[in-house]
């Protein structure tokens, strides 16, 4: 017996069956030691998997999957991710991760980073896809120490436009914190509801733009590489700025589609001084 269920094209009933939601949790603890950056402690549920394709002397580089091959109404993942002192570990996904169009149910993704003294945590995922009455709702909280660094870039896309799917409504909502030895340090929050094409559509929005990138990095010497981040983020259709202060440097990205936002978030990455595992290629 079989049963064929297209996710992106569920309407009813009102709720799934829990028996096809997905519930997963990823813990990966990097920590140093003589022969380098190596996996401490490693705890998978649900679909949640991480992988280690390449070790490298200067860091770990390591791999998500989630097996479920995407994200449907009432899914919940929870991802904890810690560097221990002196230990490096840049961390990406396997693809792009994709979330199907809802019946109603909100999924919900939960990101929890920690970078010790003199460690480095880069969290550097492949894009996120939106298809159209998607609902998801994702929190990263992270805490990093003065003597520590760390990068963080998510990008969203809106729809696959090559193959004419657009997002006309769903939710959005996306809650940033970020916390140096405890204290606050940065906040931001985005949410669309509703009418998503609208809002994104209007000049002070995206206008007309599908897909968008944010990358904050905070390290010592971040503020250092405002220029050079600058300079990286020019190119035919894009929408691009930076700002830096006190140890932290942040970029935003709007760009006309997926191949676009990548090839700029690679080059402000590598401008950043953190560059991606090379999983996250063009």
């Amino acid at each position: 017996m079989s049963v064929n269920v297209f996710p992106s094209e569920v309407t009813a009933p009102a709720t799934l069956p829990a028996s096809i939601r997905a519930s997963g949790a990823l813990k990966l603890v990097a920590a140093h030691t003589d022969s380098g950056t190596v996996a401490e402690d490693i705890a998978e549920s649900g679909p949640l998997r991480v992988r280690f394709p390449r070790i490298r002397e200067d860091r770990l580089e390591a791999i998500l999957i989630n097996t479920a091959g995407g994200i449907v109404g009432g899914d919940k993942l929870e991802f904890q991710i810690e560097t221990r002192e002196d230990a490096s570990l840049a961390i990406t996904s396997q693809a792009a991760e994709k979330i199907y169009r809802s019946n109603g149910l909100t999924s919900r993704i939960s990101v929890s980073l920690k970078a010790e003294r003199n460690s480095e945590l880069f969290w550097l995922p492949q894009e996120t896809i939106l298809f159209d009455r998607a609902r998801v709702e994702r929190e990263i909280e992270a805490d990093v120490s003065s003597e520590g660094s760390l990068a963080i870039c998510e990008a969203v896309v809106f729809g696959r436009d090559a193959m004419g799917e657009k997002v006309v409504r769903g939710l959005l909502r996306d809650r940033w914190r970020i916390r140096r030895d405890g204290k606050l340090f940065f906040a931001d929050a985005l949410t669309l509801d509703g009418d998503i094409k609208s809002t994104v559509n209007r000049r002070a929005a995206m206008n007309g733009r599908i897909a968008m990138a944010t990358i904050v990095v905070v390290s010592r010497n971040s503020h250092e590489k405002l220029d050079v981040v600058r300079e990286a983020l020019t190119g035919e259709g894009l929408e691009a700025g930076a700002s830096a202060f006190d140890g932290m440097l942040v970029a935003r990205i709007l760009a006309e589609d997926s191949i676009s936002l990548r090839s700029a978030v690679l080059s402000a990455l590598e401008a950043a001084g953190t560059p991606p595992p090379r999983a996250y290629t063009l």
